[in-house]
């Protein structure tokens, strides 16, 4: 880490000592936002499914919805395609009072398209249709400053680091959120159909981890990220703040979570009737952030905010899309 990087694992009360803001600031997701159309029914593969239903979706949205939805105030930052998917997906998040300060309908682009199925395994396969995902996050190059700013925290996957592009301005955006005192969370939420170089992928997400307030991974991700191929959660929890994260979470599905780090936690899911694990992902980690929001993104009080966390995502398995 450079010297003028101040590390968000060292800030337990939100931003810098003598930095001065008022009014809502809302969790700033930095990242996509897609339609999902997605087979409700069982169907192992694109040509085996006979219909589809819409969804909003884009795993940085959903985490907006989520925080949302527990009383946050969040706002996505990107663009999408100043088309019909796009305008329908900008009043889907306005319904659900996302801040959409920062998020833009770019004229020329399309916006992205992913087809999902699950088969009798519950696993989800895709076929996305994204070419223009990073030209709608580089649109808001010339805010980005303003909107760190103005946000409480920062959120951020391994999805806007693919590009040379999104890279540069995803690493802006961490090293600024450093500056200002500005909590950084990172959730890789790996998709390997997007990397040529997965080695890399991995590399770039073992750098983000550095100095960030919350890692968060499910246990295969973990795995992969930490190079323990037979951790248990907690071991793998604890090798994500070894990467130099304050909290290490990592998921693990129907077993629920395990915290590591500054606070010490586990907190076991409830059973439910699987329909679509779809966005559980996302829904955790909104309502993560929505409740370290709210004990003032203290580190040492994370085991308050994984009770809430697990529910969000436990609930996001029982129906189908990410947050219907």
């Amino acid at each position: 880490m450079k010297a003028d990087e101040t590390p968000s694992r060292l800030i337990l009360n939100g931003r810098l000592a003598g930095h001065k803001y008022s009014g809502p600031m809302p969790i700033l997701c930095l990242g996509e936002a897609i339609v999902d159309l997605i087979c409700e029914r069982e169907a192992d593969s694109v040509t085996a499914a006979d219909r589809y239903r819409r969804h909003s979706g884009g795993a940085l949205a959903n985490v907006a919805v989520s925080a949302r939805r527990l009383g946050a105030d969040a706002a996505l930052a990107g663009g999408v395609g100043d088309d019909e998917f796009g305008a329908w997906l900008q009043r889907q998040l306005e319904a659900e009072g996302v801040d959409l300060r920062w998020f833009n309908l770019v004229p020329g682009l399309r916006t992205g398209l992913a087809i999902a199925t699950l088969g009798a395994d519950h696993e989800p396969r895709f076929q996305i249709y994204s070419e223009d995902l990073e030209a709608g996050l580089l649109s808001i190059d010339g805010h980005l400053s303003s909107a760190l700013g103005e946000s409480s925290a920062l959120v951020f996957g391994s999805n806007t680091l693919v590009g040379d592009g999104e890279q540069a301005l995803t690493r802006r955006a961490r090293a600024e959120a450093f500056k200002l005192g500005v909590p950084v969370l990172f959730d890789p939420n790996l998709r390997p159909p997007r990397w040529e170089n997965l080695e890399r992928a991995r590399e770039l997400s073992r750098e983000m981890c550095n100095g960030a307030l919350v890692s968060r991974a499910n246990l295969e991700e973990a795995r992969w990220l930490t190079g323990l191929d037979s951790a248990s959660a907690a071991e793998a929890a604890e090798a994500l703040c070894e990467l130099g994260a304050a909290l290490g979470v990592v998921t693990t599905g129907p077993g629920g979570a395990v915290m590591r780090g500054a606070a010490a936690t586990e907190v076991a899911a409830k059973k439910i009737g699987l329909v679509s694990p779809l966005g559980a992902g996302d829904a955790f980690m909104g309502a993560l952030a929505a409740g370290l929001a709210a004990l003032g993104w203290d580190a040492r009080r994370g085991a308050e905010a994984l009770p809430a966390a697990v529910e969000a995502g436990t609930r996001a398995c029982t129906h189908w899309g990410a947050l219907t």
